[in-house]
């Protein structure tokens, strides 16, 4: 596929998206189909996905596929061991579940389908997945340590005592 076809493929998606994001928004009344709310987030998450999370990629982390993970590194067997990409994957997907991506979008969602749609979308794309991705990827160069021993290394006992109790609250 070459690139003006990639690229008529994306601005289609992104047609499509900003016409779903537009049928919630100019919806009136309680009754709107599911099906955009869905439509809405695919094409929101696949553009963030595909254009600004290879932008972090690239400039701000600058990510180096060659670098070998703690796993690779520091393999034992038991606390590090090379594992399938989808395990990782649903690990991940488990330890993100928390009150904060629950909380929002039900204040918001008071508000009607737009701004909690909003807030799910883009809040989702601006901050909490840009925040996973650069934690990870901190971990990940810093030998697999957590937050909160990352905390401590750059802040002191102190600090990184702070941080792991605002971490936790």
């Amino acid at each position: 596929m070459n690139s003006l076809q990639k690229n008529i493929i994306w601005i289609l998606i992104a047609i499509v998206g900003a016409s779903a994001v537009g049928g919630i928004a100019l919806s009136r009344g309680e009754h709107i189909n599911a099906l955009w709310f869905i439509t809405a987030a695919l094409c929101v998450y696949a553009i963030a996905f595909r254009f600004y999370a290879a932008w972090i990629a690239a400039t701000v982390l600058v990510i180096d596929e060659t670098r070998a993970t703690p796993a690779e590194r520091l393999n034992n067997g038991h606390d590090f061991a090379p594992t399938n990409r989808w395990i990782v994957f649903g690990h991940h997907f488990a330890a993100i579940a928390g009150p904060g991506p629950l909380v929002g979008p039900t204040l918001a969602a008071q508000f009607g389908y737009l701004p909690g749609t909003l807030w799910i979308l883009f809040g989702a794309v601006l901050g909490g997945c840009v925040q996973d991705m650069v934690t990870l990827f901190l971990s990940t160069r810093r030998d697999a340590k957590s937050l909160g021993q990352m905390a401590r290394d750059e802040l002191g006992a102190l600090g990184g005592t702070a941080a792991l109790i605002a971490t936790f609250a």
